[in-house]
């Protein structure tokens, strides 16, 4: 708790830190097929090895991306599902 109080008070808040590995943008993957979903990504790994610097533990690659998915930061919808275009319109009317 000690550091995620810390990260709120350097960058406003947890979420503002962590919307910063994409750039403060969900990343719109194009898979066609669920086996192409990854377990990790590049941001996922640098999300990872900064929470661990900070002092988090518990926070691998993996983990982080499962997080990125279950917030909304990461859309890993196959492109022929309903919910993929559901995302997609929703951030065009932004």
């Amino acid at each position: 708790a000690k550091i995620f109080l810390e990260i709120q008070k350097e960058y406003g808040s947890f979420n503002e830190y962590i919307w910063s590995f994409v750039g403060s943008k969900i990343i719109n993957n194009k898979w066609k097929d669920s086996s192409e979903v990854p377990s990790s990504s590049l941001e996922s790994e640098m999300m990872s090895k900064a929470l661990k610097k900070k002092g988090f533990k518990f926070v691998g690659p993996t983990i982080c991306y499962a997080y990125m998915q279950a917030v909304g930061m990461v859309n890993d919808h196959v492109v022929s599902c309903f919910r993929y275009k559901e995302i997609i319109a929703l951030q065009n009317h932004t």
